[in-house]
Protein backbone atom coordinates (compact mmCIF):
# COMPACT_ATOMS: atom_id res chain seq x y z
CA UNK A 1 0.00 0.00 0.00
CA UNK A 2 1.18 3.59 -0.58
CA UNK A 3 2.54 5.91 2.07
CA UNK A 4 -0.52 7.90 3.08
CA UNK A 5 0.94 11.17 4.28
CA UNK A 6 3.65 13.57 3.37
CA UNK A 7 5.73 15.10 6.15
CA UNK A 8 3.54 18.21 6.24
CA UNK A 9 0.56 16.14 7.43
CA UNK A 10 2.30 14.11 10.09
CA UNK A 11 1.45 14.85 13.69
CA UNK A 12 -1.55 17.08 13.06
CA UNK A 13 -4.19 14.51 13.97
CA UNK A 14 -4.66 12.70 17.29
CA UNK A 15 -7.14 10.12 18.50
CA UNK A 16 -8.34 10.70 22.05
CA UNK A 17 -9.76 7.67 23.86
CA UNK A 18 -11.83 7.99 27.01
CA UNK A 19 -11.94 5.58 29.93
CA UNK A 20 -10.81 2.33 28.31
CA UNK A 21 -10.42 0.92 31.79
CA UNK A 22 -11.83 -2.19 33.46
CA UNK A 23 -13.58 -0.26 36.24
CA UNK A 24 -15.49 1.68 33.57
CA UNK A 25 -16.04 -0.95 30.88
CA UNK A 26 -17.13 -3.67 33.30
CA UNK A 27 -19.16 -1.52 35.67
CA UNK A 28 -22.41 -2.87 34.21
CA UNK A 29 -23.27 -5.85 31.98
CA UNK A 30 -24.68 -3.43 29.43
CA UNK A 31 -21.38 -1.57 29.09
CA UNK A 32 -19.42 -4.81 28.88
CA UNK A 33 -21.68 -6.07 26.09
CA UNK A 34 -21.55 -2.78 24.19
CA UNK A 35 -17.76 -2.70 24.35
CA UNK A 36 -17.50 -6.33 23.24
CA UNK A 37 -19.55 -5.42 20.19
CA UNK A 38 -17.46 -2.35 19.34
CA UNK A 39 -14.00 -3.60 20.28
CA UNK A 40 -12.98 -5.22 16.99
CA UNK A 41 -13.74 -2.11 14.95
CA UNK A 42 -12.29 0.17 17.64
CA UNK A 43 -8.96 -1.67 17.89
CA UNK A 44 -8.67 -1.83 14.11
CA UNK A 45 -9.25 1.91 13.84
CA UNK A 46 -6.54 2.66 16.41
CA UNK A 47 -4.12 0.37 14.57
CA UNK A 48 -4.89 2.04 11.24
CA UNK A 49 -4.37 5.51 12.70
CA UNK A 50 -1.04 4.45 14.21
CA UNK A 51 0.00 2.96 10.87
CA UNK A 52 -0.70 6.29 9.20
CA UNK A 53 1.56 8.03 11.70
CA UNK A 54 -1.00 9.72 13.94
CA UNK A 55 -0.94 10.13 17.69
CA UNK A 56 -3.03 8.17 20.18
CA UNK A 57 -3.75 9.75 23.57
CA UNK A 58 -5.53 7.62 26.16
CA UNK A 59 -7.44 9.67 28.73
CA UNK A 60 -7.23 7.73 31.98
CA UNK A 61 -9.89 8.57 34.56
CA UNK A 62 -8.54 8.56 38.11
CA UNK A 63 -10.89 9.38 40.96
CA UNK A 64 -9.69 11.61 43.76
CA UNK A 65 -10.72 10.49 47.28
CA UNK A 66 -11.86 13.99 48.26
CA UNK A 67 -14.09 14.52 45.20
CA UNK A 68 -17.67 14.73 46.57
CA UNK A 69 -19.19 13.97 43.16
CA UNK A 70 -17.42 10.64 42.56
CA UNK A 71 -19.81 7.71 42.19
CA UNK A 72 -18.68 4.99 44.56
CA UNK A 73 -19.37 1.27 44.31
CA UNK A 74 -22.30 -0.16 46.26
CA UNK A 75 -19.98 -1.21 49.08
CA UNK A 76 -18.53 2.30 49.32
CA UNK A 77 -15.27 1.45 47.57
CA UNK A 78 -13.71 4.18 45.44
CA UNK A 79 -13.24 2.85 41.89
CA UNK A 80 -10.53 3.99 39.50
CA UNK A 81 -7.88 4.65 42.11
CA UNK A 82 -4.46 5.68 40.83
CA UNK A 83 -2.26 2.63 40.29
CA UNK A 84 -5.07 0.11 40.63
CA UNK A 85 -5.66 -2.70 38.16
CA UNK A 86 -9.15 -1.41 37.42
CA UNK A 87 -7.83 2.02 36.45
CA UNK A 88 -5.21 0.76 33.99
CA UNK A 89 -5.79 1.25 30.26
CA UNK A 90 -6.96 -2.08 28.83
CA UNK A 91 -4.06 -3.83 27.10
CA UNK A 92 -6.02 -4.62 23.92
CA UNK A 93 -6.19 -0.89 23.12
CA UNK A 94 -2.70 0.11 24.20
CA UNK A 95 0.49 0.39 22.16
CA UNK A 96 3.93 1.35 23.52
CA UNK A 97 3.96 4.45 21.32
CA UNK A 98 0.67 5.75 22.76
CA UNK A 99 0.52 8.48 25.38
CA UNK A 100 -1.58 8.29 28.56
CA UNK A 101 -2.97 11.44 30.16
CA UNK A 102 -4.56 11.31 33.59
CA UNK A 103 -7.84 13.13 34.11
CA UNK A 104 -9.88 13.51 37.28
CA UNK A 105 -13.14 14.67 35.69
CA UNK A 106 -15.18 13.58 32.68
CA UNK A 107 -13.58 15.96 30.17
CA UNK A 108 -10.06 15.14 29.10
CA UNK A 109 -9.24 18.87 29.01
CA UNK A 110 -10.36 19.85 32.51
CA UNK A 111 -7.26 20.67 34.58
CA UNK A 112 -5.08 18.19 32.66
CA UNK A 113 -1.93 18.30 30.52
CA UNK A 114 -3.81 17.28 27.39
CA UNK A 115 -4.01 20.65 25.62
CA UNK A 116 -0.33 21.43 26.22
CA UNK A 117 0.73 18.00 25.01
CA UNK A 118 -1.42 18.25 21.89
CA UNK A 119 -0.01 21.67 21.13
CA UNK A 120 3.54 20.41 21.62
CA UNK A 121 2.80 17.68 19.06
CA UNK A 122 1.37 20.19 16.57
CA UNK A 123 -2.12 18.67 16.71
CA UNK A 124 -5.05 20.68 15.40
CA UNK A 125 -7.54 17.87 14.73
CA UNK A 126 -8.81 15.41 17.34
CA UNK A 127 -10.92 12.30 16.96
CA UNK A 128 -12.76 11.65 20.21
CA UNK A 129 -13.61 8.04 21.10
CA UNK A 130 -14.39 5.77 24.05
CA UNK A 131 -16.88 5.64 26.93
CA UNK A 132 -19.43 6.88 27.67
CA UNK A 133 -20.60 8.76 24.60
CA UNK A 134 -23.07 10.98 26.46
CA UNK A 135 -20.62 11.90 29.23
CA UNK A 136 -16.84 11.75 28.69
CA UNK A 137 -16.89 11.71 24.89
CA UNK A 138 -19.39 14.57 24.71
CA UNK A 139 -17.66 16.80 27.27
CA UNK A 140 -14.18 16.14 25.85
CA UNK A 141 -15.36 16.91 22.33
CA UNK A 142 -17.05 20.14 23.43
CA UNK A 143 -13.96 21.25 25.35
CA UNK A 144 -11.78 20.49 22.32
CA UNK A 145 -14.09 22.63 20.19
CA UNK A 146 -13.90 25.49 22.70
CA UNK A 147 -10.11 25.37 22.37
CA UNK A 148 -10.22 25.65 18.59
CA UNK A 149 -9.62 22.05 17.57
CA UNK A 150 -11.18 20.48 14.52
CA UNK A 151 -13.30 17.76 16.18
CA UNK A 152 -14.38 14.43 14.67
CA UNK A 153 -16.16 11.53 16.34
CA UNK A 154 -16.00 8.02 14.81
CA UNK A 155 -19.55 6.81 15.42
CA UNK A 156 -18.55 3.15 15.71
CA UNK A 157 -15.72 3.82 18.19
CA UNK A 158 -17.85 5.31 20.94
CA UNK A 159 -19.69 3.21 23.50
CA UNK A 160 -22.55 3.63 25.95
CA UNK A 161 -24.34 1.12 28.11
CA UNK A 162 -27.59 2.41 26.62
CA UNK A 163 -27.77 2.71 22.83
CA UNK A 164 -30.32 5.52 23.07
CA UNK A 165 -27.88 7.57 25.16
CA UNK A 166 -25.16 7.02 22.56
CA UNK A 167 -27.39 7.98 19.64
CA UNK A 168 -28.70 11.09 21.40
CA UNK A 169 -25.14 12.22 22.18
CA UNK A 170 -24.00 11.64 18.61
CA UNK A 171 -26.92 13.69 17.32
CA UNK A 172 -26.00 16.54 19.68
CA UNK A 173 -22.33 16.40 18.70
CA UNK A 174 -23.14 16.38 14.98
CA UNK A 175 -25.50 19.31 15.40
CA UNK A 176 -23.01 21.43 17.29
CA UNK A 177 -19.27 20.87 17.53
CA UNK A 178 -18.14 17.72 15.73
CA UNK A 179 -18.22 15.88 12.44
CA UNK A 180 -19.63 12.42 13.13
CA UNK A 181 -18.83 9.61 10.69
CA UNK A 182 -18.06 5.87 10.65
CA UNK A 183 -14.40 5.03 11.17
CA UNK A 184 -14.03 3.55 7.68
CA UNK A 185 -15.24 6.81 6.14
CA UNK A 186 -12.75 8.76 8.23
CA UNK A 187 -9.88 6.54 7.10
CA UNK A 188 -11.00 6.89 3.48
CA UNK A 189 -11.09 10.68 3.80
CA UNK A 190 -7.56 10.65 5.23
CA UNK A 191 -6.28 8.44 2.45
CA UNK A 192 -7.75 10.68 -0.24
CA UNK A 193 -6.93 14.12 1.16
CA UNK A 194 -4.38 13.55 3.91
CA UNK A 195 -6.45 15.56 6.37
CA UNK A 196 -9.97 15.98 7.69
CA UNK A 197 -12.00 19.07 6.78
CA UNK A 198 -13.13 21.36 9.56
CA UNK A 199 -16.83 21.44 10.35
CA UNK A 200 -18.63 24.56 9.20
CA UNK A 201 -20.56 25.68 12.25
CA UNK A 202 -23.96 27.21 11.53
CA UNK A 203 -26.28 28.36 14.28
CA UNK A 204 -29.76 27.97 12.84
CA UNK A 205 -32.76 29.99 14.05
Amino acid sequence: MPDYFEETHMGKIAVLTNDLQADVVHKTPERTAAMAQAQGTFVKFLDEMRRRGHHIFHLQLVNLPDDPNVERDLDGTLPLQRGSEGAAILADFLDPADQVVEKNKDSGFYETELHDRLQAAGVDTVLVTGLQTQICVQTTAADAFFRGYNVWVPSDCVVSGNAADRDRALEWLAGYCATVAPSEDILSSLDVGGELPRKVVKILP
